[in-house]
């Protein structure tokens, strides 16, 4: 997996990157749960799998935004970087609960 750095991307097109993969992270994350409520569970593992692919890139992104605020090189705040840092972190959430209830829910069907 390429990862994506943020060199000549303006602060807007960073908050939609970061948007974007935590967006498609989201998704998957919670098709995982209706996959598995379905009785697909290998599908359902899939997606979660896909969905820690999506994340690792988000994490990436914002991983290179607090480097570039260690070295002084501020990001200017907007509503759009608050809005994908939100969006970041409570997919971040979203991904440990998922985590926790597909065992549980596994353990529940034997």
């Amino acid at each position: 997996m390429e990862k994506k750095t943020l060199e000549g991307l303006t602060g807007e097109q960073v908050s939609f990157q970061l948007i974007l993969h935590s967006g498609n992270a989201r998704n998957k994350l919670l098709q995982s749960l209706k996959q598995f409520r379905e009785g697909q569970e290998k599908e359902a593992f899939d997606f979660m799998k896909e969905a820690e692919d999506d994340l690792r890139n988000a994490h990436d992104i914002h991983f290179q935004m607090v480097q570039q605020e260690a070295k002084g090189e501020t990001t200017p705040f907007s509503l759009l970087l608050m809005h994908a840092e939100d969006h970041f972190m409570s997919t971040l959430t979203i991904k440990e609960l998922v985590g926790e209830l597909l065992p549980i829910f596994q353990s529940l069907k034997q």
